[in-house]
């Protein structure tokens, strides 16, 4: 998956392509994916996404309610944990998906409160071709969601479907004219 790119000549410009994510035929079962990116979760986060998807629980948003707990702290939004890990893993399993299939198996081991960062990984299951969409594959993965201690805080099975080499719409967009950019040689 690695291409050697050439070295550039002297004055000459060389455009060197992106991270364009994984296809169907990328993965294999026992694949093991430590997704690069952690994530601190903040107050705010937790706030907005708590009253943006109307939760009313106080354990989220009411900082003397949560002292009354057992926890004595809010808790993070178990849903924002999910869309958060999930989110995570997209750069390794899901920059071409289709569609998502389902999550099963959410389990919530311990809690995330806000100041924990959150960091994932993900194990491939399984991987089969489409039966109904020829273009598109299957791959199951398991999900684990684990905070800075590396207490496992969530842990998901999600299948999605990702579109096979050759089928992932192309797009085109303009580009303005690399002329604009300094020369190589004017910040020796």
């Amino acid at each position: 998956m690695t291409e050697t790119m050439p070295q550039p000549t002297a004055g000459q410009t060389r455009i060197v392509p992106g991270w364009t994510g994984r296809l169907f035929e990328d993965f294999a079962v026992g694949d093991l994916y430590y997704h690069p990116f952690g994530k601190t979760v903040t107050e705010a986060d937790n706030h907005s996404f708590t009253l943006m998807t109307q939760n009313v629980a106080k354990t989220h948003v009411d900082r003397n309610f949560a002292k009354a707990t057992e926890f004595g702290l809010p808790l993070v939004n178990s849903t924002l944990t999910l869309a958060l890990v999930t989110g995570q893993s997209t750069i390794d399993l899901s920059m071409n998906v289709f569609a998502n299939m389902g999550w099963d198996e959410v389990r919530m081991p311990n809690p995330v409160f806000e100041g924990d960062t959150i960091y994932s990984r993900s194990k491939v299951l399984a991987v089969r071709e489409s039966k109904s969409r020829p273009n598109l594959g299957l791959v199951t993965v398991a999900t684990e969601g684990y905070n800075q201690d590396g207490k496992i805080v969530i842990s998901y099975r999600r299948t999605f479907m990702v579109y096979r080499h050759g089928y992932l719409p192309g797009v085109e967009s303009a580009r303005p004219d690399e002329s604009s950019l300094p020369q190589t040689g004017d910040f020796q």
